[in-house]
């Protein structure tokens, strides 16, 4: 028999470099969907794609085959080839440290394969998380504008 596999897509966005950033993610699993998401004041968004793919994987509680989609590199080639060398060098001068500790300690506990999609070029998966994360944002703008500053 073969074993299912969960499909999850991820992405972040962030309004301003550092700025109000949003995550968020799909997981597909035997024809369910389920969809996530979340918001944080003051972030980048590499902390916000890193935050995809950690929620993401929190939502597991057993081992799983993944195939995890991704319009970041940085995820991408973070979590598949630099780390190598990070925990080589005990993680030293390695930006958003606690979130790539986090992600590789969350991975781990799967069998994952990382795929790297073009953003914004007609992927389903990707536009739909592109859509989520955006969607995010402009919820929380509108119920929490006192909170936010505009220049």
């Amino acid at each position: 028999m073969k074993n299912e596999i969960v499909i999850i897509h991820t992405d972040g966005a962030c309004k301003g470099n550092p700025g109000l950033g949003a995550w968020a993610a799909t997981l597909e699993y035997k024809g369910n969907t389920k969809e996530i998401s979340g918001v944080v004041e003051n972030t980048t968004n590499n902390q916000m794609e890193l935050m995809a793919p950690i929620e993401a994987l929190k939502c597991l509680k057993k081992h799983c085959e993944i195939n995890l989609y991704t319009d970041s590199q940085y995820v991408q080639k973070g979590i598949t080839q630099w780390i190598i060398g990070w925990k080589k060098r005990n993680w030293k001068d390695v930006k958003n440290i606690e979130l790539w500790k986090k992600l590789d300690e969350l991975a781990n506990k799967h069998t994952i394969e990382w795929h790297w999609v073009r953003g914004h070029n007609g992927h389903k998966g990707n536009e739909n998380v592109d859509r989520l994360a955006n969607l995010a944002i402009e919820e929380y703008l509108t119920t929490n504008s006192s909170l936010v500053l505009y220049d």
